[in-house]
């Protein structure tokens, strides 16, 4: 083995030893129910809701699937990263104190179907059912593209196969979820968002640095091509409204909004949106312009790079010491590893709360449903390693449209719960059902527009979500809106917001 690799590996083994340590901290931290396992105790504080959600919500897209980007298309990827920003601080405005007041309000509700079933009073179960198939649906795909993350990683830069490094990120991760459950993802999420800025502080300047600063990094780039510094180049305003449109995902990503209704209080909301979005601002920056770099850096070494989505690799092993070299990959893990815990979780909670409890056994005590979702932890990380055992899987494309699956499904139903005392069961059910199988048909479907594949004419989650959002407002108004005790709840919820 050579220095190089002893010199990863040692920083690689410190950060799982840490990321198990924090698992096994918050197991005895935590109280052995429903709420600590899947929410923490609604105990989060406002950095901690930040970063975690930050970190859980970026994912290996931020390290190699943006760069990636930036690297193959120019800066007209940016509009991806302007999108996600104005996605991200709307969500902190309308999504976060809301959602942290009504999901108590409506029976401490601890996953996303439990409040859809508590706000609306769906005595059926039927919104709590079809959510919980999207949750687990679109979320092993989610999880399935992390992985992908992962086994690149390994395979690029230790030498080890593909299929090694997907058992190896997913066992970790399932051993600090499997035990700590939400506490323990929280704080493993927070010390990884760390890493992560750090990485894309450090990684974009050295390479800047190392190419002669940024006026001669963007003359390297007019020299391979002028059009990759224009943001508008070959851009229709479809093309710049589909890579607008991934902020319209954040308002239904699961993964994400469970952080705003595990946080200690409404108070701490605009602490955690100002933490978060600093942070967000500041790695996505990093994130472009090591892609830019990236490109500059390829030219001027004459080297071959066959997959734009290693460019971040490619630094950290060129350019640092094999130290921090191991350090820079713990934070490529620390983005694929946040993610996949927080889906994990996500889907071990709905398959517990959603499935398990309501169709097998209705009077589960607390400490079985815990047992359930553990286990759930274990199948769900099975399934999405042998959804990502193809190599060839682009880690912007799984992500794309599981992203868009969720903003479409969820994103209008969470936001006008949370704003219009008008909407009902009917609606709710109607919205999620059009805005998911709007994507799937986008996506999957074997239609064309001039020649063209729909999800490439335009993003799914643009017609998925106006789809959604005129279904609720049609068969809510048809089917005479909500009960009057829905609009006493929904009036609770606007008071408590208040206070």
């Amino acid at each position: 083995m050579n220095g190089v690799s002893s010199g990863v590996l040692i920083s690689l083994g410190a950060y799982f030893l840490v990321m198990i340590g924090i698992g096994v901290y918050a197991y005895f931290k935590q109280a052995n129910d429903t709420e600590g396992y899947m929410l923490g105790g609604r105990s989060l504080g406002p950095a901690v809701t930040a970063l975690s959600a930050g970190a859980s919500d970026m994912s290996g897209w931020l390290l190699l699937g943006l760069p990636g980007a930036m690297y193959a298309d120019g800066v007209v990827s940016a509009w991806i990263a302007i999108g996600l920003t104005l996605g991200a601080f709307l969500n902190y405005i309308i999504v976060a104190p809301r959602l942290r007041v009504y999901t108590e309000v409506a029976d401490n509700a601890i996953t996303l179907p439990d409040y859809f079933a508590n706000r609306f009073e769906d005595k059926s179960h039927l919104l709590r059912v079809i959510s919980a198939v999207v949750i687990i649906l679109f979320f092993t795909v989610y999880t399935a593209a992390s992985l992908v993350g992962g086994g690149k990683l390994f395979e690029s830069s230790l030498n080890l196969s593909y299929s090694t490094g997907l058992w190896v990120t997913a066992g970790v991760v399932v051993a600090y979820t499997l035990f700590g459950g939400f506490l323990a993802v929280s704080m493993t999420d927070f010390v990884q968002g760390i890493i992560m800025l750090f990485a894309m502080v450090i990684v974009p300047i050295v390479a800047l640095t190392d190419l002669g600063g940024v006026s001669a990094t963007t003359n390297a780039i007019r020299a391979i091509d002028p059009s990759m510094l224009d943001i508008t180049s070959g851009m229709t305003a479809l093309g710049i409204i589909s890579l607008l449109a991934w902020g319209l995902g954040y308002f239904g990503q699961p993964h994400i909004i469970v952080r705003f209704m595990a946080i200690r209080s409404v108070k701490d909301v605009p602490t955690a949106r100002n933490i978060g979005m600093s942070w967000m601002i500041i790695s996505l920056i990093g994130a472009c312009v090591t892609g830019i770099a990236g490109r500059a850096y390829v030219q001027k070494t004459a080297m071959t790079l066959d997959d734009p989505e290693t460019i971040f690799l490619v630094f950290t092993q060129f350019l640092f010491h094999p130290l921090v070299s191991g350090f820079l990959l713990a934070a490529i893990l620390a983005a694929i590893m946040s993610t996949i815990s927080s889906q994990l979780l996500v889907v071990s909670s709905s398959l517990t709360k959603d499935v398990y409890k309501l169709f097998f056994d209705r009077d589960a005590p607390e400490a079985r449903q815990v047992l359930v979702g553990r286990i759930s932890v274990i199948v769900v990380a099975v399934v999405a390693i042998l959804l990502a055992s193809n190599p060839e899987s682009s880690v912007l494309n799984l992500v794309s449209n599981a992203w868009a699956g969720f903003g479409a499904a969820f994103g209008p139903l969470v936001i006008f719960s949370l704003t219009w005392r008008g909407m009902n069961r009917n609606g709710a059910v109607a919205g999620m059902v059009v805005g998911a199988l709007t994507v799937i048909l986008w996506v999957y479907g074997p239609f064309e527009m001039n020649g063209v594949a729909l999800n490439n004419w335009l993003y799914a989650i643009v017609p998925g979500f106006i789809l959604s959002t005129i279904a609720i407002f049609a068969v809510s108004i048809m089917t005479g809106g909500p009960r009057p005790s829905v609009s006493a709840k929904y009036k609770e919820m606007e008071m408590n917001l208040d206070k």
